[in-house]
Order: structure tokens, then sequence, then C-alpha cells
């Protein structure tokens, strides 16, 4: 039963009542078993990354959703958000209000003409997988891949909310705080966009690869992948390289001239 005030509106809930009650609701589902991965914000920003932020700043665009989202930002920050789960074209979460809610939410598949598109577009412009998802391009690519109506953020018409809530609104709170946090989600797995959207990041970055003729010499300064970086991602140690062998020098006499090399057959 949903417990109202005298003028039949839920009674306030303080932001250090909700905390208490979003911990004690992940206690109590841990105990009895079930998985739960919660979104936790520290200080002001939402987002860090460059594929977290975009999410957010997507979203902010849209004046479909203005009047929700700032109470969905305060209850992200509250820690209200104790399970988010992000599949194919769908997240599942658990958001503790006045009771637990269930929310879901169903984002449409990027088009496969607008994919082929994207990945005609950039073709050799995305150097790696590592680059890719740590949001190291060029502002050509990043402006192509975070626009509206054909990169890889959907728009109003393609999303589907639903939730347990007795919120009459188009978008409740508890749906904007589930929204919020798949943005804080995507600083920590950014691979998750493109499992939402129903795409493949390595297709994108080996139709980019396919554009250009292979180097026949070394990379640019700055292209290549830093071992450090590739062992922390992967989990790889990557062995140095062999040492150069040194150079042969001359011991002996005076250095014969070619004449004299020609004539003894050297």
């Amino acid at each position: 039963m949903e417990w109202t005030d005298d003028f039949g509106f839920p009674p306030h809930v303080s932001s250090a009542e909700r905390r208490q009650r979003a911990l004690k609701a992940t206690a109590d589902l841990r105990r009895a078993g079930r998985e739960l991965w919660p979104v936790s914000v520290e200080g002001r920003e939402i987002a860090t990354t460059f594929w977290g932020r975009a999410w957010c700043e997507n979203l902010e665009r849209y004046s479909d959703y203005a009047n929700r989202l700032p109470r969905g930002r305060s209850y992200l920050r509250q820690g209200a958000v104790v399970d988010l789960q992000i599949a194919r074209s769908e997240v599942r979460a658990l958001v503790s209000g006045t009771h637990l809610y269930e929310v879901g939410i169903r984002i449409a598949p990027v088009k496969p003409e607008a994919w082929q598109a994207i990945c005609e577009t950039l073709a050799g412009e995305i150097g790696s997988v590592v680059e890719l998802l740590q949001g190291r391009l060029s502002d050509r690519v990043m402006e192509h891949l975070c626009r509206q109506e054909t990169g890889l953020f959907p728009a109003p018409r393609e999303i589907r909310f639903s939730c347990s809530c007795p919120d009459a609104a188009s978008m409740c709170k508890h749906v904007a705080s589930a929204l919020y946090g798949v943005g804080a989600r995507f600083d920590e797995k950014p691979e998750l966009l493109f499992r939402l959207r129903g795409v493949e990041e390595q297709e994108l970055t080996a139709r980019a690869a396919s554009g250009i003729p292979l180097a026949a010499k070394a990379p640019p300064k700055g292209r290549a992948l830093d071992a450090a970086l590739v062992e922390e991602l992967f989990g790889v140690a990557l062995e140095p390289p062999p040492p150069a062998a040194p150079k042969a020098r001359y011991r002996g006499g005076s250095r014969p001239g070619r004449k004299a090399r020609r004539a003894s057959g050297t």
C-alpha cells in the first residue's frame, strides 16, 4: 500500500532518509541472494568520461524530459538506484523512493542503414577499440558519433519506459534517475553503449581499418598503443622488444679500400 498525506500525496522523504532506505533495500536484497549492480556517484558530476558525459548531455537536449531530469539527478546522487542492468536494447533498474520501484527502459537499436553510414563515414579514422572506448578520437569523429538522429544516442521517440510507482507523469523521477545512471555506468563500461544500441564496436573499428591500406612504415607518434595501457585494460603482459644488435666495427689496421676489397674477392 502507498502511504499518502491528507491531500493524497506521498509523504516527503528527506535525502538522508532516502539514502538509508536505499541502503536497507540493498542489504535486504543481497541477503535474499540477489546480485545487484548499484550506481554510486561521487561529487557533483554524474559522469566524468567522454561517453558518460555525452549520454547525459544528450538526455538534456530533449525538452520532453526537462521537467523530470533534475529530480532524477538528485535521486541518483542520493544512492537511490540500487540496481541497474544494461543489456541489448534494454535497461532494468530498482530505484528506492517511498518504496522500492521497478523501472524498465526499452531503447530501439540503431537502424542498420544508419550504422552502415556511420561505419562508412568514419572508415580509416578510428585506430583501435581502445581509442574508441576511451573517447580518444578526433573532434570530427566524436561529433559524428554524438550527432542527434544519425549518431549512437537515441532520440526520445526511440525510448519507452515504465515504472511501478503511482506517478502518472510520462517520465517519473525514478525513470529519470535510471537514465542518468546509464551515463554513470558508461564511465565504468563504455562498451555497454554499443550493447544497448545493438551494435558491435569491433565492427566499427574493423570497417574503419579496412578503409585504408596497411601502412608500410611505423605508426605516427601518439598512435601506437601504450604497453602499460594495454596491460591495464586487457590484463595481458607484453614482452619487451629484443635489444638491437650492436653495429659491427672494423678492428685492425686501416680499412681496406673498395678496389682492394674487389681484388681480394670481399
